[in-house]
């Protein structure tokens, strides 16, 4: 309450400031684990092709990652974690993934080792993994064998757990190595597609679909496979994110789906700019609210939770993040006694639930935050 004046002066009221506002995490920062001429042992940030080559060497025939990156930054990327890993294989991903522990990334991508070679079922599962875990995305490349008429059926074999955390992308695109006079050589798409998604993300926002007319392969001559509207639609339906070549129109992603995209029993996974919004969500509130530890477990700290959360998911329903005519019909959010129970209080447990609708699908998704209060000396 404020100060009551008695006499004349000057008077100072000291009022608590409350928690501030959540802040939106990085959406694309994309981290490369491969091969590189040269650069520090240690994860490294780059921000442009560049400063790849200032720091990395450039492009390299024996650095499918090289090609990867200046592919990623060509079609608007910004930011590139380089982590070198020796030798190809099992060992050189596992590496990487580990080396990555104490660095942030939003999406992964994994190149190829080599121009001849592909990642293993078993690589792809665990960095898919991995990427739960920290909150990010995969992009994963469809093997070079794989063709239109068979590449539905081999898809099944990428059906691991944590297949809501990764998409692929099919077929390979064709460039021009400057090292071999232009020769037309194919990459995998990876390092176009992070790209493309650092740019949309930059234009339209996280939750716009990393695919259609504006989603254009910028300095690709061409595609190992033609897909046309009939492959195309049969390998939509088995989870495969197809490019294609449309006249007048150049080479574009034309794809959007999760490699839960053809399974039933996660529907709300099944497309990237729900599950990318959602780990965005996740992550900015996990930070936002984290000041919420050193606060007591009561209704005082909830109710501030609520408001917090609330001002942030407005926001971001204004920005058209979200399906809903008003706030209240596109999100609702939970931080009370129903969430944090008498046995999470005796825990050190708080919990808030947030439900949203994404533009698609119009269902409301249900995700909860938990953070582990300090306990006091």
């Amino acid at each position: 309450m404020p100060v009551e004046v008695v006499f004349p002066g000057v008077f100072v009221e000291e009022l608590p400031a409350g928690p501030r506002p959540i802040e939106g995490v990085s959406t694309s920062t994309t981290a490369f684990i491969g091969a590189a001429e040269r650069g520090p042992t240690e994860p490294y940030l780059v921000r442009s092709w560049t400063e790849f080559e200032r720091e990395s060497g450039g492009l390299s025939q024996t650095s499918t990652l090289s090609f990867a990156v200046r592919q990623f930054f060509e079609n608007g990327g910004q930011r590139a974690v380089i982590v070198r890993a020796a030798g190809d294989g099992s060992a050189a991903t596992q590496a990487g993934l580990r080396a990555l522990d104490r660095t942030e990334f939003n999406l992964l991508c994994i190149p190829p080792y080599t121009l001849s070679s592909d990642l293993e079922v078993a690589d792809w599962e665990a960095a898919a993994r991995y990427c739960r875990e920290r909150r990010a995305f995969l992009i994963v490349d469809a093997p070079a064998a794989w063709s239109l008429e068979d590449a539905a059926g081999h898809v099944s074999s990428f059906r691991f757990s944590a297949r809501e955390s990764a998409a692929i992308y099919f077929p390979r695109v064709r460039v021009a190595d400057p090292l071999e006079a232009g020769k037309l050589v194919s990459c995998a798409p990876c390092g176009c597609v992070a790209g493309i998604i650092s740019r949309t993300d930059q234009t339209r926002g996280v939750w716009k679909a990393p695919a259609g007319i504006e989603a254009v392969v910028k300095g690709a001559a061409g595609l190992s496979a033609v897909p046309d509207d009939r492959a195309n639609e049969r390998l939509a339906a088995a989870g495969i994110n197809c490019l294609r070549d449309f006249p007048g129109t150049g080479i574009v992603v034309w794809g959007a789906r999760t490699l839960a995209g053809a399974n039933q029993d996660s529907p709300e996974w099944r497309y990237v700019p729900v599950r990318r919004l959602a780990l965005y969500l996740q992550e900015s509130l996990v930070r936002g609210t984290h000041w919420a530890v050193f606060e007591s477990n009561n209704e005082g700290t909830w109710k501030q939770l609520r408001r917090q959360v609330a001002d942030f998911m407005t926001g971001l329903w204004r920005q058209g993040a979200l399906l809903g005519g008003r706030a209240q019909d596109a999100f609702y959010i939970r931080c009370d006694a129903s969430t944090t129970t008498q046995g999470d209080l005796d825990n050190g447990r708080l919990n808030i639930e947030i439900g949203f609708a994404p533009l698609r699908p119009a269902e409301f998704v249900i995700f909860t935050i938990q953070q582990i209060m300090q306990r006091p000396e």
